[in-house]
């Protein structure tokens, strides 16, 4: 008898969810950084083990007020999943000391669509007083009931074998959605598309990171097996650019070649990578951005 069925990760930006997917799937499929809004997009991680499949949907950071049209769409995308989900789990940073204002909004929402979550409280590595794990838990049990409480670390990966058994357990019968060998639904063009925004998230500051894209111009396979492909950054302002681009083009070259080296290490195939800088100032307002990342283009 077969089981299947939709986890969701959801949480306040930074909590670790992407870090947590990649961890419970032994590969990476979703970006990560430090920065807020590192995940845009709905991440598929496909998890199997003998009659069991668990879909897992790494949704964007869910944060309070958003004005642009991008980040409506992100958080309308997180909330989407949790409607489809068959099991919730709120992931959160056990090492913040205070309960964040987005959690809250979260746990109020949750209770008002009569939605039940785990509660995983992620980084415990980073708190050397155990018993403080108890007065978080003790806080967030004083908003919301929750069915179960996890204390992981999916960095080192303390907790994750006791988290993915119960994951397990909790699929409904269900045919498989997914064949038992793959790991991901992203397309390998966003793939790499998102491999190189990581990149760049690493590599530049500010407001910069917030306000470009990648887009591939170019995906050519060669016969000898290898890759070529062309991408162009977009950024909404002509003084990002210089900023990407460095003194006499080093910048862009560094950040090309380390984009290069991920997505080789992705896709299992040699790659050649070129990149260019394109100022767009109305990228965010074209439906065709929101459709490659799959997304709704809302107001």
């Amino acid at each position: 008898m077969k089981h299947c069925g939709f986890v969701s990760l959801i949480g306040a930006p930074n909590a670790g969810k992407s870090t947590l997917l990649n961890a419970l799937l032994g590969t990476k499929v979703s970006i990560v950084c430090h920065k807020q809004q590192t995940t845009r997009t709905r991440v598929v991680g496909i998890l199997t083990h003998e009659e069991t499949q668990a879909v897992l949907v790494d949704t964007p950071g869910i944060f309070q007020n958003p004005k642009q049209r991008l980040e409506k769409s992100m958080i309308s995308s997180a909330w989407q999943a949790v409607r489809d989900a068959d099991l919730i789990l709120l992931i959160v940073d056990a090492s913040r000391v205070h309960m964040e204002e987005e959690e809250k909004k979260i746990l109020a929402a949750l209770k008002s669509k009569k939605k039940e979550a785990i509660l995983v409280l992620n980084k415990v590595d980073l708190v050397p007083d155990k018993t403080k794990l108890l007065g978080k838990t003790k806080v967030f049990s004083e908003e919301a009931t929750f069915d179960k409480v996890f204390m992981i670390s999916a960095k080192s990966g303390q907790g994750l074998g006791e988290l993915k058994e119960y994951i397990f357990g909790q699929m409904p019968e269900s045919e498989w959605f997914y064949p038992a060998d793959q790991v991901s639904d992203m397309p390998q063009r966003l793939l790499a598309e998102e491999l190189t925004r990581e990149v760049l998230l690493h590599e530049v500051h500010a407001e910069v990171p917030y306000g470009l894209t990648v887009r591939t111009d170019l995906w050519e396979k060669f016969e000898n097996g290898s890759l070529k492909i062309v991408q162009t950054i977009c950024v909404e302002r002509e003084a990002h650019k210089p900023i990407l681009v460095g003194k006499g083009g080093q910048k862009i070259k560094r950040i090309g070649e380390q984009a290069r080296k991920e997505i080789s290490r992705a896709l299992g195939i040699k790659v050649h990578l070129m990149l260019h800088v394109k100022v767009d100032e109305k990228w965010k307002d074209r439906p065709e951005s929101y459709q490659d990342l799959g997304l709704d283009f809302t107001s």
